[in-house]
């Protein structure tokens, strides 16, 4: 088991060629466009959906920040739609790959600081310095200041990675650990296969919780500089 555990997170490929672009497009068939002039349950369901997440995203943004309105939807729903597809058995989750979240990150905050310095270039110079600092302190406080700044991207990818990868080895430990009671004790590995059905259970609001966060904290980013 020990052996196998990082299996999961591992590229998976044919004959040698990876299949992180198929993986990463999968997600786009849950989301089909109807031509239909009444649409049905499942995509009027997913349409409301949209329609209050962004609603609720976008409220606290001014026009020049609600022109992001579609990125920042598609991202919900690819790293949303991403996660739960990770969980099924035998799938590959890209969101474990921090180089991938890290290529969804850097982008998107550089968007926003670039944003930031275009439109609002005092605002954006003003944060490097508190209103009111001691002149001794003012170069440790540019630095520290402008360390924070390029951390926001890195707090980012680790955190969605973290997240996700810590629910997979819970549930493959959980997971195996039930199969090897089953011949030592039954009513032990019982209870831990309900535990196993309930850490599954968070595992899909994780997912779902994390992709919401990851989207929340760029629109937070892009509202401080818009």
């Amino acid at each position: 088991m020990n052996e196998n555990l990082f299996a999961s997170f591992t590229t998976p490929t044919i004959m040698g060629l990876p299949l992180v672009i198929v993986i990463v497009m999968a997600p786009s068939i849950l989301f089909p466009s109807s031509n239909r002039l009444t649409n049905n349950r499942l995509i009027s369901i997913q349409q409301w959906l949209v329609q209050l997440t962004s609603k609720q995203m976008l409220s606290i943004h001014n026009h020049k920040g609600q022109t992001w309105a579609l990125m920042l939807m598609s991202l919900i729903l690819f790293i949303g739609s991403t996660n739960l597809l990770g969980l099924l058995p035998h799938s590959f989750t890209p969101t474990t790959q921090l180089s991938m979240n890290l290529g969804m990150a850097i982008p998107l905050w550089a968007g926003t600081v670039v944003t930031g310095f275009r439109y609002k270039t005092k605002s954006s110079l003003a944060h490097f310095l508190p209103q009111g600092t001691p002149l001794p302190l003012i170069p440790m406080l540019v630095i520290i200041e402008t360390i924070s700044l390029f951390i926001q991207p890195m707090a980012l990818a680790v955190r969605l990675t973290a997240n996700i990868t810590a629910g997979h080895l819970l549930i493959h430990l959980i997971g195996g650990a039930t199969l090897a009671l089953m011949n030592i004790n039954i009513p032990t590995a019982l209870t831990t296969f309900i535990i196993l059905i309930l850490l599954t259970i968070l595992e899909f609001a994780v997912a779902l919780i994390q992709a919401y966060v990851f989207t929340l904290l760029v629109s937070l980013y892009l509202h401080d500089n818009t």
